[in-house]
C-alpha cells in the first residue's frame, strides 16, 4: 500500500539487534511515540527468505505486527562488495555466524578481496525499511549509499561492517563518524526520508 500515514502511538522495530535499534530510535525520536523493540516481546527471529532486501525487511515487519497488533518497522541491510560478485549482500548478518562476530566477517572479507587479481575495493551499503501495520498494509522502500573497501578496521562508531566502509568523498569510515553525522548521510537514513515522505509526513522540514 502506498502513502498510508502513521496515525499510532506506539511502534515495534523488527530487530534483535542493538546497534540497528539504537539508530532506528534516534531517527524516530522527533515522532515522540513509545518505540519498542522485537526483544521485548520475547519473539523469535522469522527466517529470511526473500532473494532481495526489500523481501527480507517485509517478511520482519509483518510477523512482528502481525504477532504484537502493533505497527512494526524493519530494517534489512546489507554491505555489497563489486570484487566479491556483489556479495554478502542479503546475507551479510549471516556472514558474521551465529554469534554475530563481525571481526570474523570483515577478515573473511579482506582475504576474499586479497586473492583478486586487480581488485577496485567499490562497495555499496543497502537498506530497506518496511513499515507495515497488523491489517496487512505496508510501505517498503530503500536506500544506498556507495564507497571504498578500507582495512584495516577503523573506529569504534557504529556496528557490523562501518570500520571498514569508506564512503565515496569522505576520508573516515563509518565506523570513525560520530553517529550524529553518520546518520545524516547512511543508507539508513537515506531510506528514511524516502519513508518520512510517504508515512511521516510531520516530520518534513
Amino acid at each position: 500500500m502506498k502513502n498510508k500515514i502513521f496515525k499510532d502511538k506506539k511502534i515495534v522495530i523488527a530487530s534483535h539487534n542493538k546497534g540497528k535499534i539504537k539508530e532506528i530510535r534516534n531517527l524516530l525520536e522527533p515522532l515522540e511515540i513509545d518505540v519498542l523493540s522485537a526483544g521485548d516481546f520475547d519473539l523469535d527471529e522469522p527466517i529470511e527468505n526473500g532473494s532481495s532486501f526489500e523481501e527480507n525487511a517485509l517478511i520482519k515487519s509483518s510477523y512482528v505486527s502481525t504477532t504484537v497488533g502493533i505497527p512494526s518497522l524493519s530494517d534489512d541491510s546489507g554491505i555489497c562488495f563489486s570484487d566479491l560478485q556483489n556479495q554478502p549482500g542479503i546475507y551479510s548478518a549471516r556472514w558474521a555466524g551465529a554469534n554475530k562476530n563481525f571481526k570474523l566477517a570483515m577478515c573473511k572479507i579482506n582475504n576474499s578481496i586479497k586473492k583478486i587479481k586487480e581488485p577496485n575495493y567499490n562497495c555499496f551499503f543497502v537498506c530497506a525499511l518496511s513499515l507495515c501495520w497488523p491489517d496487512g498494509s505496508h510501505v517498503t522502500v530503500s536506500g544506498k549509499i556507495y564507497g571504498k573497501f578500507s582495512w584495516p578496521p577503523k573506529g569504534n562508531y557504529g556496528f557490523g561492517y562501518d570500520p571498514i566502509f569508506k564512503p565515496l568523498e569522505h576520508d573516515k569510515t563509518f565506523g570513525e563518524m560520530v553517529p550524529k553525522f553518520k546518520h545524516s548521510i547512511s543508507h539508513r537514513a537515506l531510506a528514511f526520508r524516502k519513508l518520512i515522505d510517504i508515512c511521516f509526513p510531520s516530520l518534513k522540514t
